[in-house]
């Protein structure tokens, strides 16, 4: 007998719409209506899915003190998948790792928390086995009925997940029938619960969350509504000039932000003062702004900023034209001018991708670049735009600025996120099946 949920299809929706997915946005496609080039849970028809033991790789790292989760946004992305495949009558048990444990199972990075909190977000038991893989695992599933949740222990519990080791990822796979990765944050490693499993699993499908990053991170950008800008912030050029690059020949706008700023401005032969450069990247930042140049797009660096005689929260500050940086003070925020500046330039953006602060957000004295370029960007989206939050410390800047809710998306990966930008192919995508 079919399993029958105890949510409704509304409470499934509403649950996606939390993290916003749109679960039609992915029932509805075809291949030549949708960006994705990889199948997702809703390509798989219901009957294949009724009694079928599914692992699933979700993202559980979630920050902890003790065993108290401070932040359950990873947990709560991972519902509306788990809900679509248990409202389907599939047996669903969770696999993921959680923090970095060096020799063996470690109580403070056991998944328990998780279990409990995703049990509680489902209105089900979650059970958790003591084990990921070996005979205390296939015990516990060998009572399973259709509609139930396990979670599998910390898979990093052993050395042989990293390694991606063959071993290893067969025992993980044998109890299952099919595979769905969820685990868009990890899917640039090329592990054994990542990768390892696709090779003795089949069909091997995303998740819902993950689908959704495809869809904005790789489909907007690569066919997104022109004109186009992406925001490039952050402290360095060296941990930014691949994404830059890739982006300069997809988009038409690139604004510039953060401490990398200041290694272009001295590629502009513009005093610094003790504004962070790496001197080792000017040539660099000139060859960036030469190719800019030689494509016709637009390189956007700020023509104010506020300075500091000092890296402080208390620090004295002023702003001034990013031609009259005096010796002995850094830059460590855009001017108001430059944001206003920003704001004309993405006027008439449909497309706008934001990597990496535009200053030293977590001082509230140089927060305002950040937090008004993020505004701009909800006015966009009010106005018809694609704005996407593509990971690491934007994300954190935008979920503080009361601005996230307004976002077309926001990355839940962060080297994840800036290897899509920057091109490069993910294991953990380049595992799953194609449409």
């Amino acid at each position: 007998m079919a399993y029958v949920p105890n949510e409704s299809a509304d409470a499934i929706s509403s649950a996606m719409s939390k993290v916003g997915i749109n679960e039609n946005s992915f029932l509805d496609a075809s291949p030549n209506e949708s960006d994705q080039t990889k199948k997702n849970i809703a390509d798989i028809p219901n009957e294949e899915l009724v009694g079928k033991r599914i692992l699933v790789r979700c993202d559980l790292n979630v920050p902890l003190e003790g065993d108290k989760i401070t932040d359950d946004t990873r947990i709560i992305s991972s519902i509306p998948t788990i809900e679509f495949l248990t409202s389907r009558g599939a047996i669903v048990t969770v696999c993921s790792h959680l923090g970095r444990p060096k020799n063996g199972p470690e109580e403070k990075f056991s998944l328990a928390p998780c279990a409990t909190r995703m049990g509680e977000l489902l209105g089900r038991e979650v059970k958790l086995a003591p084990d990921c893989i070996g005979d205390d695992v296939s015990r516990i599933l060998s009572s399973a009925k259709e509609g139930d949740v396990f979670m599998l222990e910390n898979t990093r519990f052993y050395i042989e997940e990293t390694k991606n080791n063959s071993n290893f990822a067969e025992k993980l796979a044998a109890p299952f029938d099919m595979f769905v990765n969820d685990a868009f944050g990890a899917a640039h490693r090329a592990h054994a619960s990542t990768e390892g499993v696709s090779r003795f699993l089949s069909p091997c499908v995303s998740g819902f969350l993950l689908a959704k990053e495809l869809e904005y991170l790789d489909g907007a950008i690569n066919h997104g509504q022109r004109p186009m800008a992406a925001i490039v912030g952050g402290s360095k050029v060296s941990s930014k000039i691949t994404v830059l690059n890739s982006l300069l020949d997809k988009c038409d706008k690139i604004i510039i932000g953060g401490g990398m700023v200041f290694t272009f401005l001295k590629a502009k032969q513009l005093n610094t003062g003790t504004s962070l450069v790496e001197d080792d990247y000017v040539e660099t930042a000139k060859e960036v702004l030469a190719k800019a140049d030689k494509l016709g797009k637009q390189i956007i660096l700020p023509s104010d900023i506020v300075i500091a005689d000092s890296f402080s929260p208390d620090a004295n500050t002023q702003v001034v034209g990013v031609d009259a940086i005096p010796d002995n003070w850094m830059g460590l925020d855009n001017g108001p001018k430059t944001t206003d500046e920003q704001k004309k330039a993405l006027s008439d953006c449909m497309t706008i991708i934001m990597n990496g602060p535009m200053g030293v957000f977590e001082f509230d004295k140089f927060s305002k670049g950040t937090f008004r370029i993020i505004e701009v960007l909800s006015e966009r989206s009010q106005a018809g735009a694609v704005t996407i939050i593509g990971g690491g410390d934007s994300v954190a800047a935008c979920e503080q600025s009361g601005y996230a809710q307004m976002m077309s998306h926001i990355s839940t990966g962060g080297g994840a996120s800036l290897e899509l930008l920057e091109g490069k192919v993910l294991p953990g995508v380049a595992a799953l099946d194609c449409k």
